[in-house]
């Protein structure tokens, strides 16, 4: 079973972002495990042993919703850093450096867009008719 993480460097989000956050991990095809951990400092990431690190990055790698799926197979840590990015240990630590856009998106928007793309991936994997491509 896919084993997900998605950590972010974030305050509570705004309402309208959380219950959007809630619905994806609510839609999940079964066999994915998905968790969403927010830590307030970069330092208290805690990235499962054995998970690929995929950190997104402004200049990050543009993938396709097929390249993407592909990193949801077995455990991996999605990492999102706060309104001052993520390190520069952080990312050299990474197995995959993405973006999710070349436009600079908010924290809020950026989680939502994150999950929904886990999601759109998890279904192409499962045969689900949601990724219409």
């Amino acid at each position: 079973m896919p084993r997900l993480h998605v950590l972010a460097v974030s305050a509570r989000l705004p309402a309208w972002a959380e219950q959007a956050c809630a619905e994806y991990l609510k839609r999940m095809p079964r066999g994915y495990e998905v968790k969403r951990t927010l830590v307030k400092d970069e330092s208290r990431l805690a990235v499962p042993r054995g998970a690929k690190r995929v950190v997104l990055d402004e200049r990050g790698r543009d993938l396709t919703t097929v390249e993407f799926s592909r990193l949801l197979q077995g455990e991996a840590a999605f990492i999102i850093g706060g309104a001052e990015g993520l390190s520069d240990a952080t990312k050299k630590a990474a197995d995959a450096l993405i973006r999710l856009s070349a436009l600079t998106l908010p924290h809020a928007l950026a989680q939502v867009i994150l999950l929904e793309q886990i999601y759109r991936g998890a279904s192409l994997l499962t045969g689900h008719p949601y990724h219409r491509a």
